[in-house]
């Protein structure tokens, strides 16, 4: 603990996210997940000469979306460059990538931190496109390479050098997966590569200002080995300059079988890629009227959902947070109220009965068939008091979402409508009392917290229907 006071990290993180296209970067061929090997292949992929390549305009879209969804300013001129260095699944023998000109320049990303929120400032958002994927355990002798994901459309966002902790990172890293999917340019599927991230780590001793030599990890597809990997590399930079040794700047990779690194090669300097613009991509320029057409039609993002669900409606920051957690369960939010003015209702019904029935179901709500306004209508039938909550979400929701139908009818047909009428509320009250005189006893000697065990066999013998605020006035007033 002593040696971590000493010491604070400084990260960097390289995310690369790739594109929810349909097609690669430069030309037609799919960019489906899943496919046999080789097979979203054509020439133009391949590198074979003669053959030109052409930018995506979809790809440039969603790169402008990302990028004013992070406040950045929108390069308008641009260009793409070779970056020349050995890949052996990109048969060109180069990556295009963009160098001087990155498309989005500046932002942040917000995060939530143990102090509070911040906001993580970012260098840039530059496209390139994916290398494919060796593979090496398929034959004793020989890296199989698969070239299908080579020429995907990728966005590469990097930080400034300005998160502090394995935690923060993890933070961060979950915020970028929620925004881009929230505004749909990627899927953000970890496991299947489409979000990958590289982090670079460095220690220096609190209170300097220079930055120490940064080790940078590559390639990790999971937000929990972001948070191993810098974890073990924050301990093991310190534990090297402790006994005396050198942190040397290096890429090392991840092994998620022990929680550590290892040293795979001496990192490169930026000049080892011998950067140039690609001779056959034309350069492109972006006007004004076609950023603010796609800053438009951008989504409401989740942060000024949040505010708007607190200071208007008065929902708790958890609730709210929760809300926005997913863009369909906010979008199903606001379909909701828009035929209720019971806010905090509706949103305590989206987190509690219907997360419970898609958790029980093992479904999305984007599965779910539940018309907005039928669900509101049920909403409003337990506020009205027609029916409790728990009939209404034990036994109308279920049948509501198979039926599709009126709430109103279904606690008609199924005879669940709430009863207050006295009399028959009265002989409920009657019978539960009569059969526990111990327990009437016992509250009459001042045990009042029994009032609750009444109301429940009321509750039992009504088979829900008693109106429970009747109830208890009419126990209250029986007892005394």
């Amino acid at each position: 603990m002593f040696l971590h006071e000493k010491y604070e990290a400084v990260i960097g993180l390289e995310v690369h996210a790739q594109l929810a296209t349909n097609s690669k970067l430069f030309c037609g061929d799919s960019t489906a997940f899943g496919a046999a090997p080789n097979t979203h292949i054509s020439p133009v992929t391949m590198g074979h000469p003669g053959t030109l390549p052409k930018t995506n305009r979809k790809a440039v879209e969603y790169a402008i979306r990302l990028g004013l969804a992070c406040g950045c300013a929108i390069e308008k001129n641009n260009y793409f460059a070779r970056k020349n260095y050995f890949y052996p699944d990109l048969p060109k023998g180069y990556q295009i990538s963009q160098h001087t000109t990155p498309i989005c320049k500046g932002g942040h990303i917000t995060i939530k931190t143990n102090g509070g929120e911040r906001q993580v400032q970012l260098n840039r958002i530059h496209m390139e496109e994916d290398a494919g994927k060796s593979i090496h355990d398929l034959d004793d002798d020989f890296t199989c390479i698969d070239l299908n994901r080579a020429g995907t459309p990728l966005v590469e966002i990097v930080t400034e050098p300005d998160l502090f902790s394995a935690d923060e990172a993890w933070q961060y890293v979950t915020e970028i997966r929620k925004l881009v999917r929230w505004i749909g340019i990627c899927d953000g599927n970890m496991e299947e590569g489409s979000l990958r991230c590289d982090a670079n780590v460095s220690i220096r001793l609190k209170g300097e200002t220079k930055l120490g030599t940064k080790v940078e990890v590559k390639n990790l597809n999971s937000i929990r080995n972001v948070k191993k990997a810098i974890e073990y590399e924050i301990e093991r930079m310190i534990q090297l300059v402790e006994s005396g040794g050198t942190v040397q700047q290096q890429t090392r990779s991840f092994d998620a079988s022990n929680d550590t690194t290892f040293a795979i090669r001496d990192k490169e300097e930026a000049n080892d890629y011998r950067y140039f613009p690609d001779p056959d991509l034309a350069p492109f320029h972006l006007t004004d009227g076609h950023i603010n057409d796609i800053r438009n039609a951008l989504p409401a993002l989740p942060n000024e959902l949040i505010k708007k669900y607190r200071s208007a409606f008065g929902l708790n920051e958890y609730d709210a947070g929760q809300l926005c957690d997913e863009k369909e369960t906010a979008v199903f939010f606001e379909a909701v109220i828009g035929h209720t003015n019971q806010h905090k209702a509706a949103a305590n019904w989206i987190l509690g009965p219907v997360r419970q029935y898609l958790n029980e179901k093992n479904m999305q709500l984007a599965d779910l068939a539940l018309d907005p306004s039928l669900f509101a209508a049920l909403i409003q039938l337990v506020e009205e008091g027609k029916v409790n909550f728990s009939v209404a979400s034990s036994k109308i929701l279920p049948l509501l979402i198979s039926e599709n139908t009126s709430p109103l009818e279904i606690a008609e047909r199924e005879n669940l409508l709430q009863v207050s009428n006295a009399n028959e509320l009265e002989t409920w009250v009657n019978d539960a009392l009569a059969s526990m005189p111990d327990k009437v006893a016992e509250y009459r000697k001042g045990k009042k917290g029994l009032i609750g065990l009444f109301v429940g066999e009321v509750k039992k013998r009504s088979k829900g229907k008693a109106d429970p605020k009747i109830v208890t006035y009419l126990l209250e007033e029986k007892l005394k």
